[in-house]
């Protein structure tokens, strides 16, 4: 039955009665100045930057001059801009991102067809086509087979949850492209978090898992020329300055202990800075066998999935190796496996709509700052700025140097496009030190591997954001021990680790 509204006794002249809640006062809203601050501070570093007068040429070892464009001032402008909105999410980050070639064409930093373009960009399309493999996987039933099973073996203690979880990640990157991995883990991973905690609740634990989860993603990724596109770049690079080829298995052999070393690190990093509020998840054996004997024999939409997936992995992984399938675009790979879960009716339209279309817009943004820095030649000016400052430095250093400009870089823009910028620079001030070319190339790929700061910095950490157990303040924050801990750990590998294993310091 319907509840019928109170209201008031009749007023004298026999007006008709009032409902009684219009005396009640309405709530007021209370200004958000956190939020009034960061947005008018993202507008005034802009301004500052964009209305200051010119700034004077950058200058290369070889005398060279870089000179700052009035779009290259204009792109450093909007970069503070949307670093700031980014960071303190002042807007959802996808339209901050839309912000991003709106003020490109409104100032006339870039053309207004290229600043949107970016948003189609075939990279953007690979994470479209990573976030929709992850919902195949939840929507079959797959990912709650595998998170089981994989529960089954780590069991019940939370802190060997996040080992195997981790673990489970650098070893999927071994094989495939860390995008890939992320958006296939990310439902396995909700489908774990679901176990500990019932409601999706923020907690520590979640936290953990999934920034974990974005992390690992990073370090696994550096150790073949599987896990991202940037390795064949750097070493494509090094062959045209440095004069010979790095193979498949030498990339391997250095980069293996550093890679699963840092996901060791992390682990630890994980239980100090979100030690989860449980050490145990009581009776989760047993659960998870329930569960697991409920989802009955494997059915055949989960049999199609992982077929389809399986495929455009192994086309994806044999690229490198076989001339015929090195034109096939990573992406078109992708987004086939999007095609045929439509066609074979694994997903419907309801899906479709479902997609993260925040985080799509997210990539797509920092595509569009990325080339807006690269395209205006403002990121080579910071480059050559920056590298200039080491030409005189000790080797360690100026190694150093490099590794850390990578490393901020790539939390910036695209981290294929970081090395693009910084590494024929340094290669060229290397030279003049005495420096061999190898520690530059492998301080810097593994840099560029790891940007733990921005969700900008990789589609794994975008991922990771949909899981709503932090916000970008919160990651950013994490990511400050976490970088400190990569370069501590590079360090070691750079002056002790690497020169052990034969790795070429000092020129001869």
């Amino acid at each position: 039955m319907v509840e019928e509204r109170k209201t008031a006794e009749p007023r004298r002249g026999g007006l008709p009665p009032m409902p009684a809640d219009i005396y009640l006062a309405k709530p007021v809203k209370r200004i958000d100045w956190r939020r009034l601050f960061f947005i008018f501070l993202g507008i005034a570093l802009f301004a500052v930057v964009y209305f200051s007068p010119p700034w004077h040429d950058a200058v290369d070892p070889m005398g060279k001059h870089f000179a700052l464009t009035r779009e290259g001032k204009a792109a450093l402008a909007l970069f503070a801009f949307t670093i700031v909105w980014w960071v303190f999410e002042v807007l959802p980050i996808g339209v901050t991102s839309v912000a991003v070639a709106v003020i490109q064409a409104f100032f006339l930093i870039r053309d207004p067809k290229a600043a949107f373009t970016d948003f189609m960009d075939p990279s953007v399309w690979f994470i479209f086509g990573s976030l929709v493999i992850g919902m195949a996987f939840t929507r079959t039933g797959l990912t709650q087979r595998l998170a089981y099973k994989m529960l089954s073996v780590v069991g019940d203690r939370t802190s060997m949850i996040y080992l195997g979880c981790f673990g489970m990640i650098a070893i999927l990157t071994l094989m495939m492209a860390h995008t890939a991995v992320a958006a296939t883990a990310f439902p396995l991973f909700m489908a774990v978090y679901g176990l500990y905690e019932e409601d999706s609740v923020p907690t520590k634990f979640g936290r953990g898992l999934f920034t974990g989860m974005a992390y690992t993603c990073g370090a696994g990724s550096i150790v073949t020329l599987l896990g991202s596109a940037r390795a064949p770049v750097a070493l494509g690079f090094f062959k045209d300055m440095a004069g010979r080829e790095i193979s498949f298995f030498e990339l391997t052999y250095y980069m293996l202990p550093l890679g699963w070393a840092m996901v060791l690190m992390l682990w630890g990093l994980m239980m100090i800075l979100n030690k989860p509020e449980k050490k145990t998840i009581p009776g989760l054996r047993e659960r998870v066998k329930a569960l697991s004997a409920r989802l009955g024999p494997m059915k055949r939409t989960e049999l199609l999935t992982l077929v389809i997936v399986l495929a455009a992995i192994t086309v994806m992984a044999l690229r490198s190796f076989i001339p015929a399938l090195k034109p096939l675009d990573k992406s078109a790979i992708m987004l086939t496996c999007t095609v045929l879960f439509f066609l074979l009716k694994i997903l419907t339209v309801k899906d479709l709509e479902e997609i993260p279309w925040n985080i799509v817009l997210l990539f797509g943004g920092a595509m569009s700052i990325g080339f807006c820095l690269w395209q205006t030649g403002a990121a080579s000016w910071i480059a050559v700025q920056w590298l200039a400052l080491f030409q005189k430095a000790p080797w360690f250093v100026f190694v150093m140097g490099i590794a850390f400009f990578v490393l901020v870089l790539t939390n910036f823009i695209m981290n294929v496009a970081a090395i693009a910028i910084t590494l024929p620079v340094a290669l060229v001030i290397a030279r003049y030190l005495g420096v061999a070319p190898e520690v530059i190339m492998f301080s810097s790929l593994a840099a560029a591997g790891m940007p733990f700061m921005l969700l900008i910095g990789q589609a794994p950490n975008a991922i990771a954001y949909e899981s709503k157990q932090f916000t970008s303040g919160q990651f950013f924050m994490m990511g400050l021990p976490a970088t400190i801990m990569i370069m501590v750990v590079l360090g070691i590998f750079v002056w002790i680790i690497w020169p052990l294993m034969g790795m070429p310091i000092l020129a001869h």
